[in-house]
């Protein structure tokens, strides 16, 4: 679980799944990616493929789609227009046919939308993917993109972006999944020209598909800022959920949700008590304490309360409790990849809760030495991920020795949460190494207390020759 000490280091980060083994995904009736991208094996499930069906949502027209055909429906009789020579390396700028947005509705990829189509000349196909973002963010997608002017909109449902093994970071939405698929066809996002999540999304091309264009509008256009960008949308008639009153940056998926943004880029401001949105104001939460026991095997949480959960409704159950008593609100001022500060303010219930519970689990089943190991490797893979660099060796490395060491991680581990406040009520596990026998401050047959001052002596005696020879001794 080391890998969840990446949750506190990285700003919108979005999930996917992580698994040590690594066979291809081909399986009929399913979608997955080919031989050439085998490395996405680090985005799947530990032994099993991605599951369910892509869904293609025509403007106008709703298809259930199988056997790939929502990808070949993107790609159907359509190729990208032929680049110049002087045009390869650097931000695409002309006629282009089709270009694949990664798109959330939200301000900045609803602007992007009629900017391709009038900077590039093209079609644009959106590509949305539930993350846990929840409903209500993706409720009327098709409409908005619509209203923007988008050509089709490519949905990934929960079903196919969710498998059964924990998720684990990753930095990018699961439609990288389709970076085989789109050939050479343009992709674009919406990533600020001053972010990390650029890097992110870019890294990873370079990882799975080096020939990949990407047209990255935010590096390109004369939109300064998101008041310019308002002002776009309601020239060009596009729907969009803030206004210059509301102008809050928000990035939501099932583990946490990001403010950015209006008052916030000035530290000496405090939250407003209204901005946040997963969680109650500690102050407001219930009186009275509420424990919930989490069940840990090797190292990951499977159950709440006794009760065995997918790695999905787990953490969308302890969203809600956590939430509910104000736990997981961090305000920080970070040091972003390109060398600015910012400052954010993160909502992260769930996993709040489930950080504490494996960091207090492994202090049972841990000895000393490798924890100590353990939590420096622990930053260095949050650098990392931060950094984008999810396909570096070091990291698939670094996964190995987590699972190796956590094998023994299992119990369960009772926690109190209380006005925003997570602390340890029990602890329990077959291969803790606490021995009460030991510890006990009554007289025990394993551990001879006379023994210590032999220890003593012998563990003191640099300090004991450095102090002789300072007295000339």
């Amino acid at each position: 679980m080391s890998q969840l000490q990446a949750i506190r280091s990285c700003t919108s980060a979005t999930l996917c799944f992580h698994g040590a083994k690594r066979e291809p995904y081909l399986r009929h009736d399913k979608l997955y990616c080919s031989k050439k991208l085998c490395s996405l094996q680090e985005l799947g499930a530990k032994s099993s493929e991605l599951c369910g069906h892509a869904i293609v949502h025509h403007i106008g027209n709703h298809i259930q789609a199988s056997n790939n055909k929502a990808i070949q429906a993107v790609l159907a009789s359509e190729k990208e227009a032929e680049i110049s020579d002087a045009a390869k390396g650097r931000a695409l700028r002309g006629k282009l046919n089709k270009v694949v947005l990664a798109y959330s509705g939200g301000l900045d990829t609803s602007v992007i939308v009629p900017w391709l189509r009038e900077n590039y000349g093209c079609d644009v196909v959106c590509f949305t993917a539930d993350v846990g973002q929840g409903a209500k963010e993706m409720e009327g997608l098709e409409e908005k993109a619509k209203a923007s002017g988008a050509c089709q909109l490519v949905f990934m449902k929960e079903s196919t972006c969710w498998g059964p093994q924990w998720p684990v970071l990753l930095l990018q939405r699961p439609w990288l999944m389709l970076l085989k698929k789109l050939e050479l066809m343009p992709v674009s996002h919406g990533c600020t020209g001053k972010g990390n999540d650029q890097v992110r999304f870019e890294l990873t091309f370079f990882a799975l598909n080096p020939e990949l264009n990407v047209v990255a509008p935010w590096r390109e256009w004369e939109i300064r800022g998101r008041e310019d960008a308002v002002e776009y949308a309601k020239k060009h008639n596009v729907p969009v959920p803030v206004t210059k009153k509301s102008i809050y940056s928000r990035d939501r998926n099932l583990w946490h949700l990001s403010h950015e943004g209006d008052i916030l880029e000035d530290p000496a401001n405090e939250p407003k008590k209204d901005m946040y949105m997963m969680t109650v104001d500690p102050e407001d939460a219930p009186d009275q304490p509420e424990y919930v026991e989490i069940g840990i095997v090797s190292g990951l949480p499977v159950s709440v309360n006794g009760k065995d959960l997918s790695p999905a409704s787990l953490l969308s159950k302890l969203n809600e409790i956590g939430g509910k008593h104000g736990i997981g609100r961090v305000d920080m001022v970070e040091n972003r990849l390109v060398g600015m500060k910012s400052r954010g303010v993160y909502e992260t219930p769930g996993g709040t809760i489930i950080f504490a519970a494996a960091r207090e689990l492994e202090s049972l089943t841990l000895d000393r030495e490798t924890m100590q190991v353990k939590d420096s490797l622990a930053l260095k893979y949050a650098e990392l991920v931060y950094a984008g660099r999810w396909f570096d060796p070091l990291r698939e490395s670094m996964d190995a020795f987590m699972e190796k060491i956590t094998a023994t991680t299992t119990g369960s581990v009772t926690l109190k949460l209380y006005k925003g406040s997570v602390s340890v009520a029990g602890l329990k596990s077959p291969y803790s190494l606490y021995r009460q026998d030991i510890s006990s401050f009554e007289s025990g047959q394993i551990y001879d207390q006379a023994d210590a001052a032999g220890f003593i002596r012998l563990y003191g005696l640099p300090m004991r020759v450095r102090a002789m020879l300072e007295k000339g001794l």
